[in-house]
């Protein structure tokens, strides 16, 4: 799997909802192949942090920057280099589990040497393939999310609270994934649950960058 050097560079980044603003003057890059954890209490504008590097969200003040090979990358074409689970993706709840992985994979590739069964055995549920998520337990729509992102062949892979809901065998699953699924990406976790992010080499406290 080589998909190239991706950087994301941040200049003075800030963000804020009305007056308040929920970080300020971050100065950070992250690049291919390393892991990093974004850290802070509930609350603290992880998940809006998140947001601004996947380009869902515009920062309030300074740059942010994209770039594939050292040639610039636009805004408008980050998602397609990138899969996210997080608590506020929604999965539709009228397809089954396979109609799901089909819906999701017309949009990403498949990571070589994955598709849909491989996906399927991965999750280890019996019976859910033809289930509808409607009547999947949240540890089981959780379980769906990370099989996704981490089965797309993408260089960014964007992961928040993504032990959230899992019992203890979940967590296991997940630590299973980040080994055999995270090398050459560029892999970010926002958590304030060690166990999710013990793996990442680098931190960014969100701490750090209030008023």
């Amino acid at each position: 799997m080589d998909h190239g050097l991706f950087t994301i560079s941040l200049d003075n980044i800030g963000r804020r909802f009305n007056r308040d603003w929920i970080f300020r003057r971050v100065n950070f890059t992250f690049t291919s192949g390393e892991s990093y954890a974004i850290l802070g209490p509930n609350g603290s504008g992880k998940s809006t942090l998140l947001q601004v590097l996947n380009a869902s969200m515009g920062p309030s003040e300074g740059k942010i920057s994209y770039t594939l090979n050292n040639a610039p990358l636009s805004h408008e074409h980050v998602y397609q280099h990138l899969a996210l689970a997080a608590p506020y993706l929604e999965l539709i709840e009228d397809f089954s589990m396979e109609e799901m992985i089909d819906f999701h994979f017309k949009f990403k590739s498949y990571l070589p040497g994955t598709d849909k069964q491989q996906v399927i055995s991965l999750l280890n549920l019996k019976g859910g393939a033809g289930k509808q998520i409607r009547y999947f337990s949240s540890g089981m729509k959780q379980r769906l999310k990370l099989a996704l992102a981490f089965c797309s062949d993408t260089p960014i892979l964007m992961l928040d609270e993504p032990t959230s809901n899992l019992d203890q065998q979940g967590v296991d699953w997940y630590l299973q994934l980040v080994g055999q699924f995270t090398r050459e990406r560029l892999t970010i976790v926002c958590s304030n649950q060690p166990h999710e992010y013990a793996f990442c080499k680098h931190q960014l406290n969100i701490s750090d960058y209030k008023n």
